[in-house]
């Protein structure tokens, strides 16, 4: 008797699935963290490292600062989870609370550290830099926040969106200048080239999400139909 394979049916069993395109994009972002954390950060578990000479000037302030912004930075991410905010609404807000309240305190003392740094002899426009990290971080920080008190989702996770771009310019920053071993020399260009591509980045996420839900909507139409 001769067996005859019947081909796959609708459902495209057997066939690779990509992940979703959110799903790698957190994943870059995951790999992002840990390659500044090893690098540029590994500082923290080295006691001896002279790095702590650097901050020696502004480490108290650093104290407050480093945890606070951490907290928006790896908390961040999880205000973008569909089953956290469908299952779990309550630590949805929770956590969106300690990302806000991480932004509002920790970008101006990240800029004020800028500062302290300008005072040791680093460039003026490096404070100027920081300071519109922080203004633009903050601003996108509360325009999403205003949107969600008054119901307006959809505005309030394109201003999130935003927001957590505006956060990576720290990780984004170390890991170019560590990455493809640039002098200390450029790091200031660095830093205002991620500055000024953080909405616009940011921007290009949210039209790359609207047209993968766009074409998946027939195809999930077509499977449930």
């Amino acid at each position: 008797m001769t067996v005859i394979a019947e081909p796959a049916g609708p459902s495209g069993a057997g066939r690779f699935k990509w992940p979703r395109p959110k799903v790698l994009l957190f994943a870059l972002v995951a790999l992002m963290y840990a390659y500044v954390l090893w690098t540029t950060e590994s500082f923290l578990v080295n006691s001896k490292d002279p790095e702590w000479m650097h901050i020696q000037p502004f480490k108290w302030i650093l104290l407050f600062h480093g945890p606070i912004a951490a907290c928006a930075l790896f908390l961040g991410p999880l205000q973008f989870s569909d089953r956290l905010r469908q299952r779990y609404a309550k630590l949805h807000r929770v956590v969106g609370r300690i990302y806000v309240t991480g932004v509002l305190i920790g970008a101006p003392l990240g800029a004020y550290i800028q500062y302290v740094e300008e005072r040791a002899g680093a460039p003026h426009s490096f404070t100027i830099a920081g300071i519109a990290d922080a203004v633009v971080w903050i601003f996108a920080t509360l325009m999403a926040l205003g949107f969600i008190l008054r119901g307006k989702v959809q505005q309030h996770r394109q201003w999130m969106t935003r927001s957590f771009a505006c956060a990576l310019i720290f990780m984004e920053v170390r890991a170019i200048m560590a990455l493809f071993q640039l002098p200390e020399g450029v790091a200031e260009t660095v830093v205002w080239c991620c500055v000024v591509a953080a909405y616009p980045i940011a921007d290009l996420i949210l039209q790359l999400q609207d047209s993968y839900r766009f074409r998946a909507a027939p195809a999930k139409a077509i499977k449930h139909g």
